[in-house]
């Protein structure tokens, strides 16, 4: 068994997984177009739940690093420019996402005084968890944009290099190209413009193509490494 190979796959499908429990508990990675006041009442009346998403949105994160570090050491003899131009992209990605739990926990802080609140008190709390999830969102969008970043070098390497079997390893990498440049060109107008929402339609087509292509790609890695 090669190890390290079997590793990097793994991590592509926890990663994927992990995400199932953070969303069902609460810990949005962004806070966008939805109630933000009937979110902090939701949360408010079981924020050991969310307690719970931040936990287990930090090891997602830990295991987006440590990802980032497994597909170095597996795929950069093949171009080590192209493994540090990936590499350090999304290691940044996982930090900023570790740090952005920060606003997750200051959120769960204001939801917990949200529900007994009244009059102008409530509203405070209303504006202050609005300028908090404005900046989670601005930092997501940052981390997003890394990631695709990353995406999109690995996949070119997967096309150019015959790192896959062939056939599938193009279509794999090609996959991820279009994922990445979808979800990077979106989260780069997201930053930027946060209210132009012309090329929304970006996020959910990126986010289903770059889904698809982890599902593959870390099958496919499990699959070779066994």
């Amino acid at each position: 068994m090669n190890i390290e190979m079997f590793v990097t796959g793994f991590l592509f499908l926890f990663i994927l997984v992990l995400n199932i429990p953070i969303a069902l508990f609460g810990n949005r990675s962004e806070f966008g177009d939805f109630d933000l006041d009937t979110w902090l009442q939701k949360i408010s009346k079981n924020p050991n739940n969310f307690q719970i998403g931040i936990i287990i949105g930090l090891i997602e994160h830990i295991c987006v690093v440590a990802l980032a570090l497994m597909m170095f050491i597996v795929f950069s003899p093949y171009n080590i420019i192209l493994g540090l131009i990936w590499t350090i992209p999304r290691i940044g990605e996982g930090l900023i996402q570790i740090y952005n739990e920060k606003y997750s926990k200051k959120l769960l802080n204001i939801a917990k005084h949200y529900s007994n609140a009244t009059g102008a008190e409530k509203n405070t709390l209303s504006d202050l968890a609005r300028v908090n999830s404005q900046t989670k969102n601005s930092r997501f969008s940052l981390a997003m944009i890394l990631w695709s970043i990353g995406t999109f070098t690995y996949s070119i390497l997967f096309v150019a290099h015959g790192v896959l079997p062939p056939i599938i390893g193009p279509i794999i990498g090609g996959l991820g190209i279009i994922g990445s440049l979808l979800i990077g060109f979106y989260n780069g107008i997201e930053l930027i413009k946060p209210k132009f929402k012309v090329f929304k339609v970006l996020s959910p087509i990126g986010g289903l193509l770059s889904i698809l292509f982890e599902i593959l790609l870390g099958g496919l890695l499990l699959f070779i490494s066994l």
